[in-house]
């Protein structure tokens, strides 16, 4: 099962997740949402790989029901030019989409990913290929 963390005051990562959340396969995505205020990049961790920014995204679109997995074709656009537009959205987010007030909580099927993902949000990142 792949975790993803999230900022968990951005309404576009909270929109994210809740798309994710009803469009994931069951038992294939955990969520937990990250109570520090400045997470740059969504992180998904499966089988203990981390994931960050355009490959996190198209990581968690592989656990999705049809169509969406068709999105992994995205691959093909190489990294440094999707990562460019990743970095372009994110540091727009809150201007663009609003922010909370204070940190979301994850989809309630996610309980038990708190407990096992705790140790995620002190972890660094870095983004690796598949």
């Amino acid at each position: 099962m792949a975790t993803v963390v999230y900022d968990g005051y951005c309404n576009l990562c909270n929109g994210t997740v809740g798309f994710l959340h009803r469009h994931a396969r069951p038992g294939t995505l955990d969520f937990v949402a990250n109570p520090e205020p400045d997470q740059t990049t969504v992180v998904v961790i499966d089988g203990g790989r981390e994931y960050t920014k355009s490959d996190a995204v198209l990581h968690a679109a592989r656990y999705l029901r049809r169509p969406w997995p068709a999105l992994r074709i995205l691959r093909i656009v190489p990294r440094p030019l999707r990562d460019r537009v990743y970095d372009v959205v994110a540091a727009n987010r809150y201007r663009w989409f609003g922010r909370r007030d204070t940190c979301a909580i994850a989809p309630a099927s996610s309980a038990s990913a708190a407990a096992g993902s705790a140790n995620a949000r002190s972890r660094p990142t870095s983004s690796i290929n598949e």
